[in-house]
């Protein structure tokens, strides 16, 4: 049995076809004319381009536009002028085409993989789906094509690329399985939507497994079983038929409210990366946007956004979600997000350093221009404004004086904007922990960031195997910080949410709810889960175990109990 990382839920059982990518290797040479060496590339390009916008067409027809408009970054890319000058520029100087293009996009490459946040790391593979794409068409060699597959087929690839799935044959596939990728890669995404059971990142999978071996993909728990013996076989058969009921039955919780088994309800939103993101979180049911994360505007541009840019983007998703709250964190630039042409200073302990609410506040104009830009957008739907990791009270405070100097702005454009809009926090720190009754108090609502608040409240990296142990939520001290958390902002009258990987564990849910969490933000995915979690617990049974895991003394116990009471 193999391991590797739960990308997509479910089991499959089928044959393996182990995809073999092509030879794209080539001795560079000084192309004769540089002119025609660049038409060269631009006519790569071009047929990248019109191969991609195919691959669009035909995705969202299959499995909806979230997933195909992930493509439209592969032609963003293809298309970037940056890149395109460095190209042109590379072939000018006696650069061959074929090296021009993996220089300028091997340089993004390693920019994007060597970023923290996995969610921009994995945009890493985009890169270098588009390199390959262009190369191919640069040496006149063929991507792998698996639009023609046998029955019940696994499929076994190094790294499974948008557009590898794009003309995937659905149908016939009854798994995935990748040497590299994480449960954020669009091709995770893309599997998800596919509703194919998917396991990423186990190591040698195309050496180890081989065309035509039988195979279990257990894509829940991340686990690869080759050759199983009969017990197997049936012991996941009958699990796969219980999933697809358990699918079927989540069907039932689609437009009903969030509420728990006596009537208690909360507010149950999605957490998104990008304007067309919100097609998901409306076709999982959301209830809102809880965290709209704004660094992608910033972060597949040359140049910062101009106000109308960053406008156009926020009014999208403002105008889709029509009306229901959307919670849009401010730019979350430092620690694992550089952007090149904001030219930080590099840092030591990047975490701990210049980021987030500290570099707008001290870039005030630049700043103004984001906050200018989201109130303009409030106009079109119910936007809120939430900062990121404020560590003390006047950081709110100068925020707030920002916001107040952008209204009297707009006011004599006589431009529209919502006056009352809200401007909340990110809880995420120790700091912002301790001081929650202050920050409450000069806050319209809190978003716990469970993610950074375990690792702050550890001092441990989640990507660090051999600290990995510590970073959970079950610890006591974790416990004991959102309880804090929670209960001030419930005294001070304002909502407190959690956007965090935490929002959607089972485990979690009802310590939550006896907490007083008022909203539960997640992956559209998780959505209707959720709700069905919600639904199984009355608030007395939640307090009974809350009271009972915060009596215990270790992360190990507390796990173990609220195992022990899962419904």
């Amino acid at each position: 049995m193999y391991e590797g990382i739960n990308a997509s839920d479910g089991v499959g059982i089928g044959v393996a076809q182990v995809a073999i990518e092509p030879d794209l290797s080539f001795v560079p040479t000084v192309p004769e004319d540089a002119e025609a060496e660049k038409v060269r590339y631009a006519d790569a390009v071009k047929k990248f381009v019109e191969m991609t916008n195919h691959q669009i067409a035909v995705m969202a027809a299959s499995i909806g536009d979230e997933a195909a408009m992930i493509m439209g970054a592969h032609i963003e890319f293809a298309e970037d002028p940056g890149i395109k000058e460095s190209v042109d520029a590379a072939i000018e100087n006696g650069i061959c085409a074929e090296q021009a293009v993996s220089d300028a996009y091997d340089m993004y490459y390693n920019m994007f993989a060597a970023m923290e946040d996995e969610l921009f790391r994995e945009r890493a593979a985009d890169v270098a789906d588009v390199k390959t794409g262009l190369l191919a068409n640069l040496l006149g060699k063929e991507v792998i094509d698996l639009s023609h597959l046998p029955e019940h087929s696994v499929i076994v690839v190094h790294e499974l690329t948008p557009s590898m799935t794009a003309d995937i044959d659905k149908d016939n596939v009854a798994a995935i399985v990748t040497e590299t990728g994480g449960r954020t890669s669009h091709s995770a995404i893309i599997a998800r939507a596919l509703e194919i059971p998917a396991v990423l990142s186990v190591p040698d999978a195309t050496t180890l497994i081989k065309t035509g071996d039988l195979m279990i993909v257990e894509g829940t728990q991340g686990k690869v079983i080759v050759d199983p013996d009969r017990a197997q076989l049936e012991h996941y058969r009958v699990k796969a038929a219980a999933l697809a009921a358990e699918k079927e039955a989540l069907k039932a919780f689609r437009g009903q409210p969030t509420r728990t088994a006596d009537g208690h309800e909360v507010l149950l939103v999605a957490n998104i990366g990008n304007p067309d993101d919100a097609n998901g979180a409306i076709e999982n049911d959301a209830e809102g946007v809880g965290l709209f994360r704004s660094e992608f505007l910033f972060m597949d541009a040359k140049e910062l956004p101009s106000e109308d840019e960053q406008f156009m983007a926020y009014q999208k998703v403002a105008i889709r979600m029509k009306g229901k709250p959307v919670i849009i964190r401010t730019l979350d630039v430092g620690g694992d997000k550089e952007i090149p042409y904001l030219d930080m200073q590099h840092e030591e302990n990047p975490f701990m350093g210049f980021r987030a609410v500290r570099y707008c506040l001290a870039n005030p104009e630049q700043f103004k221009v984001q906050l200018r830009a989201l109130l303009r957008a409030s106009a079109f739907g119910n936007i809120e404004i939430m900062i990121p990791l404020v560590t003390a009270l006047d950081e709110i405070r100068k925020v707030k004086t920002l916001v107040a100097e952008c209204k009297a702005e707009l006011d004599a454009r006589g431009a529209a904007y919502k006056k009352d809009i809200k401007v909340g926090t990110m809880i995420e720190t120790p700091s912002a922990s301790l001081i929650a009754d202050l920050l409450a108090a000069e806050c319209d609502f809190f978003s716990i960031g469970t993610n950074d608040l375990i690792g702050y409240t550890m001092c441990c990296d989640r990507g660090n195997d051999r600290v990995a142990n510590l970073y959970q939520v079950y610890q006591p001290s974790v416990l004991r910080s959102l309880k804090r958390i929670i209960e001030e902002g419930n005294k001070a009258g304002i909502m407190v949410g959690m956007c965090g990987e935490v929002a959607a564990d089972p485990l979690m849910v009802p310590v939550l709810l006896a907490f007083g969490l008022n909203e539960f933000s997640v992956a559209s995915p998780s959505i209707l889960r959720t709700r069905k979690t919600i639904s199984q617990w009355t608030m007395d049974e939640c307090q009974a175990l809350a009271d009972k895991v915060l009596a215990l003394k270790t992360a190990n116990e507390v796990k173990a109990a609220l195992q022990a009471a899962a419904k």
